[in-house]
This record gives C-alpha cells, structure tokens and sequence, in this order.
C-alpha cells in the first residue's frame, strides 16, 4: 500500500509539472472571430494560407509557429488566423459570404478569401502564402515561400 501510495504521488508530481511546462500557442482566430476582435480592438493582421497537402505550409508550422518568439510576438501585437486554403466551408465576413466555388469543378480548389487577400498578377495561386495587413486591413506584406523564425520576426 505504502508503494502504491508513493508512485502515485509521483506519478501526480510528473504529471502536474508537465503541465504547467507546456509551450503557449498562438491564438489562432477564424475570420468571424477576427471580426468580433476588430470591432473591440483595431490590431494588425497575420493570415496563414496553408493546405495539407504542403511540405512548407506543414514545415513552418511545426518549426516557426512554435518558436517562443513568434508566438509571443503574434499573439501580443497581432491577430493571428490560419486558414486552410483548400476549405469548403463559406465564411461570413464583413457583411459577405465567401466560399470555394473552385471546389466544385476542381480537385483542389482554393476558397475566395485566399485567391482575394493573397493572389499575384499573372502568377498562380501558390502555397505556403502568408498576409501581413495593417490595422486598417491594408496590405502591408505578402511572402509566398517558407521561411525561418527569424525572417518572420524581421517582416513583422
């Protein structure tokens, strides 16, 4: 009894501080809650379009989304939303409806809200994309490739 007793002890100990040593996350937001958020309080904007299917997209993910720094940085200075580009679902946003009418001639067709916010002149749609806008909503930087921690932490 004695040993039960103290290996659960132990056993609690453990469990309690792994934890409270869990590494924070970014606050992801969807687009309505972005919405919600933006009438409280006016915040730049940081877009991840990412699908599953993308090396990057999971790369920077598991790699730059983790770092201490990104998260504190975007989750104090930002609102941070991470779509996937492929979705099927319509959003409401800002008084309209977007949804992913490509989806339904395509295999994988890209929803408007990123073919809107992260689409260039006379180049296909490509992942991983990544929208940086002003408190205004206005673009302020879009990057189309991977990229490290520490040139995330420069663009923002």
């Amino acid at each position: 009894m004695k040993k039960w007793l103290i290996s659960y002890m132990i056993f609690f100990c453990f469990a309690t501080v792994s934890l409270a040593q869990q590494k924070e996350e970014i606050h992801w937001k969807t687009f309505p809650a972005l919405e919600d958020a933006l009438k409280e309080k006016q915040k730049p904007v940081f877009i991840f379009f990412y699908a599953d299917w993308c090396a990057y997209c999971k790369k920077i993910k598991r790699w730059v989304f983790t770092n201490a720094q990104v998260i504190e940085k975007l989750n104090t200075e930002y609102y941070a939303v991470m779509m996937d580009a492929e979705s099927k679902e319509s959003i409401a946003f800002d008084g309209k409806t977007f949804s992913n009418e490509q989806a339904k001639t395509q295999r994988n067709g890209i929803h408007e809200i990123p073919l809107l916010l992260a689409s260039r002149n006379d180049i296909p749609f490509s992942l991983p994309a990544t929208v940086i806008l002003t408190e205004d909503f206005e673009v302020k930087k879009r990057v189309f490739e991977y990229y490290t921690s520490e040139e995330i932490l420069e663009m923002l």
